[in-house]
C-alpha cells in the first residue's frame, strides 16, 4: 500500500494528544509525513517541539512552518493547563529553527504541488486552514481528503460532553471558513474520542521501547496535568490520525478489488 502524505496542523504541547499523535504518524508506514504546522498561541514553543521530537525520532527532512497565533477576530485567547514543552526542550534547543516559509504558504505551495494527493490532518484549532483555503479558493478541490479532530455532536446531554469542544472554540469564525470551503471533512468529535483512553499500562508500554524518543513521549504523557491527576487522559488527537491509517487501507482494498 503506497503512503498516505499528509500535512498535520497542531497545536502541540496544551494536550499531550498531539505529541501522541505525531508519535503515531512517525510509527505508521501507512503515511508519508509532508510537514508539520503549528498554530495558536506561541507557535515558536510549539514548532521547537515538533522539532526536537522529530530529532529524537531520526527524522529529517520534515519541514515544520510557524502558523498563526491568535483567532482569526482577534478573540480573547482559550488556553488549558499544559506542560508546553517542559521535561522535553533543553536550553540547547532554543538553536532550533522551523522553515522561513509561513504555515498557510507552505499548505497552500504543497498541497497545489500535488494535486489529489495530500490530506490535511487537524488537531487544533483551525486558524491556519482558515487562512489558507482564502488565500486559495482552489484549495478544497486539490485535497485527498481533510480530517480534523474538533467538534461535538451530543452536547453536554450525551456521554456528560461540553456543549463546545476546545478546537472550534478557540476560533469558530475559522472553524465555519474550513467547513464551509467546499472539501468533505471526515470529523473525529468528543464523542468519539472521549471513549478512549491512555493509561499507565499504556504509558509502559511505549517507555520499554527504551529509545530517547519513546522514554521522551512516555514522559510528557505523564507530566500531562489531566494524566496526573486522574491517571488516564483522552487519546483525542491519535484518534484522527488512525482514521488516515484507517482510510488508507479501506481504499487500498477496494483499489485491489476493483484489479
Amino acid at each position: 500500500m503506497p503512503p498516505k502524505r499528509i500535512i498535520l496542523d497542531t497545536d502541540i504541547g496544551t494536550d499531550v494528544d498531539d505529541c501522541l499523535a505525531l508519535a503515531l504518524i512517525l510509527a505508521s508506514p501507512e503515511l508519508e509525513l509532508l510537514a508539520v504546522t503549528t498554530v495558536y498561541g506561541d507557535v515558536g514553543l510549539r514548532g521547537r517541539m515538533v522539532l526536537k521530537l522529530l530529532q529524537l525520532r531520526g527524522v529529517t527532512g520534515v519541514p515544520v512552518a510557524l502558523g498563526a497565533t491568535r483567532p482569526l477576530l482577534g478573540r480573547p485567547p482559550v488556553y488549558w493547563a499544559g506542560h508546553e514543552g517542559v521535561g522535553l526542550l533543553e536550553p540547547d534547543d532554543a538553536a532550533l529553527r522551523p522553515t522561513d516559509e509561513h504555515a498557510v504558504d507552505l499548505i497552500v505551495r504543497t498541497v497545489m504541488g500535488r494535486p489529489g494527493e495530500v490530506t490535511l490532518v487537524a488537531i487544533g484549532p483551525l486558524t491556519n486552514l482558515a487562512l489558507a483555503f482564502s488565500r486559495e479558493p482552489r484549495l478544497a478541490a486539490n485535497l485527498a481528503n481533510l480530517v480534523i479532530m474538533g467538534g461535538v455532536v451530543g452536547g453536554a446531554h450525551a456521554l456528560e460532553l461540553p456543549w463546545v469542544e476546545h478546537n472550534f472554540r478557540c476560533d469558530p469564525e475559522a472553524a465555519h471558513i474550513v467547513l464551509s470551503a467546499g472539501a468533505i471533512p471526515m470529523i473525529v468529535p468528543l464523542d468519539v474520542t472521549t471513549q478512549v483512553r491512555v493509561r499507565p499500562h499504556d504509558v509502559a508500554r511505549i517507555r520499554a521501547a527504551g529509545d530517547p524518543f519513546h522514554v521522551a513521549v512516555a514522559d510528557q504523557v505523564v507530566r500531562y496535568p489531566r494524566y496526573a491527576g486522574r491517571g488516564w487522559t483522552n487519546l483525542h488527537d491519535p484518534l484522527a490520525v488512525a482514521t488516515v491509517i484507517v482510510l488508507a487501507a479501506v481504499l487500498w482494498a477496494l483499489r485491489r478489488e476493483r484489479q
